[in-house]
């Protein structure tokens, strides 16, 4: 892909649109960049690089002469500047598709609901832990186009159903489809189209490639009949060939026979985390990293912060912080973790999910739900009958409530089912809080 003299629109300015901006720069490209926010409000370092800089609302003029557009995957397909790109037939991809066209490593790219990120993280500390030069990013940390212009062994990245909306000759080696529940409603017509943007990352893959999918999944299994790649699956139930698990042990069976992973000295805790490790283990044994390997990486791996992490006991009450339970279907997986009686925090932006999902799990072990945020209602009307619930003003309310109901036994989770922003930068503020609320009890 040439983009020497191209003009090139970015829209969005974030992490993923700056490092967009950046590289296409480097390409010898002409770069607009638009965002909503003003100039004083973006990044200090935009005012540094050589770009024609629109703010407030799009214009379809901004497009004029325009060759190329790289959207951010915040910017919703609905957007003006990109319904009138597509009227004029200017090609628009994302950063993802833009990246992918340079990356010379072969890629393993992991998306679904939930676990993306801990799985990302793990298929990268076993390959690295193997020896080989690998990068992480993507939807994690890093916009996948920093790794473009270096020499790599293997890519693992994230990747989000936003980033997959404009994609079209993005084929990562392996792919990975975790799970699929209700998430970004708000931001898609309905749950089939929510998959549908989650299954274009098999768009190109072809039959040399791998496609990982839950086979206990019936959303992501059906997308088997859907894809060219060659099809390794993990789940519960024995298989004579693929992955599954037992409470105490993961087991890989191919033509050659099978292989035991323990799961005994592995830190990740929760059945969604088992999951996870077999995505993992899947995703290492078909790149050819050896048993050992796997082992010693899955005993050393402690789990990433806000993903049902451990806070503190106080008074015999247990604390997690599992602010990255922003939907339903996360919650769900994280509230089967548990046996002992819960008090579960829950709130924030409503995403337009079906809190309803949580009811048996709900009824089973949360002993008071305390609701706060803007979703508070929505949640109470939903899930209010089926346990004692309280509604409390912010966090700082939510954590007193749930301590001071609270008895040596009981654990107190914050898995709010929603984003955060509301009252909170993004999740990872919100975890903090919890965290420093539940310490200075």
């Amino acid at each position: 892909m040439d983009l020497r003299g191209k003009n090139v629109l970015v829209i969005g300015l974030a992490r993923t649109g700056l490092e967009a901006a950046r590289f296409l720069i480097g390409q010898g490209a002409r770069v607009v960049v638009t965002d909503r926010k003003d100039m004083r409000d973006l990044p200090q370092e935009i005012a540094t690089l050589p770009v024609t800089f629109r703010a407030g609302a799009e214009d379809p003029a901004w497009l004029t002469d325009v060759d190329l557009v790289v959207p951010s995957p915040g910017v919703p397909v609905d957007n003006p500047l990109l319904q009138e790109a597509c009227r004029r037939n200017i090609e628009i991809i994302s950063e993802i598709e833009l990246a992918a066209r340079f990356v010379r490593a072969p890629l393993i790219a992991i998306t679904g609901t939930n676990g993306k990120s801990t799985t990302t993280s793990l298929i990268g500390a076993i390959l690295k832990a193997s020896g080989l030069k690998v990068f992480v990013g993507g939807n994690i940390g890093t916009p996948l186009i920093r790794f473009a212009a270096e020499d790599w062994d293997w890519g693992v990245v994230e990747i989000s159903s936003f980033q997959l909306e404009w994609v079209n000759q993005f084929h990562p080696k392996v792919s990975l489809l975790l799970n699929l529940t209700e998430d970004h409603l708000d931001r898609y017509a309905n749950f089939a189209a929510y998959c549908a943007a989650k299954e274009r990352i098999f768009q190109q893959q072809r039959e040399e490639n791998v496609a990982i999918l839950n086979r206990d999944d019936p959303w992501v299994w059906r997308a088997r009949n859907r894809i060219r790649a060659r099809i390794v699956s993990f789940g519960w139930g024995a298989v004579a060939k693929g992955i599954f698990a037992t409470p105490d042990e993961i087991i890989w069976c191919d033509e050659t026979g099978a292989e035991r992973f323990s799961l005994e000295n592995a830190k990740l805790a929760g059945v969604h985390n088992v999951e996870n490790l077999m995505a993992a283990v899947a995703a290492a044994k078909v790149v050819g990293i050896d048993s050992a390997v796997i082992r010693r990486a899955i005993e050393g791996f402690t789990g990433l912060e806000h993903r049902l992490e451990f806070v503190r006991e106080k008074n015999g009450v247990r604390f997690y912080n599992d602010s990255k339970g922003t939907n339903v279907g996360a919650v769900v997986k994280s509230l089967m973790s548990f046996s002992d009686p819960v008090i579960l925090l829950a709130g924030g932006v409503d995403k337009h999910g079906d809190y309803g999902i949580l009811a048996k799990e709900i009824s089973r072990t949360v002993k008071k739900l305390v609701v706060f945020g803007a979703a508070k209602d929505r949640i109470r009307a939903s899930l209010g009958q089926l346990t004692r619930t309280a509604i409390a003003a912010n966090l700082d309310d939510a954590v007193r409530a749930a301590f001071d109901d609270a008895v040596p036994g009981d654990v107190v989770l914050l898995s709010p089912a929603c984003s955060s922003f509301d009252m909170f930068r993004d999740y990872e503020e919100r975890g903090r809080v919890f965290k420093d609320l539940v310490r200075k009890l």
